[in-house]
């Protein structure tokens, strides 16, 4: 699985309706076959903050979402709202998508 962690900083006049910016992208990268899960967090330290968490079964499917339209199209929207450059963390990990935390198992 590639997983993927992107840290947006949000220009204060767009940071109540990112979620609603990028909505359509959001759709569009959930419907790919190859999309494992991709969820919007707000920051509650900074409200111009906002962290996305993506996965894509493996890197075929990682190139699939980069080579679409959506993905160029989501670029041009985020980008025109966005206060600095986003910071990513992109691995590939041995499992597909969320497993048990054992500590809290019931």
């Amino acid at each position: 699985m590639i997983f993927i962690a992107v840290r947006f900083t949000v220009r204060p006049e767009h940071a109540d309706t990112w979620l609603d910016r990028v909505a359509d992208f959001t759709r569009a990268t959930r419907e790919e076959p190859g999309n494992l899960f991709f969820d919007w967090s707000r920051s509650v330290e900074d409200p111009h903050q906002y962290v996305l968490l993506e996965a894509f079964a493996d890197a075929e499917a990682g190139a699939v979402h980069v080579a679409s339209a959506h993905f160029r199209a989501g670029l041009e929207t985020m980008g025109a709202a966005i206060a600095a450059t986003p910071e990513i963390i992109n691995v590939e990990v041995p499992q597909q998508g969320w497993g048990a935390m054992a500590e809290l198992a019931r």
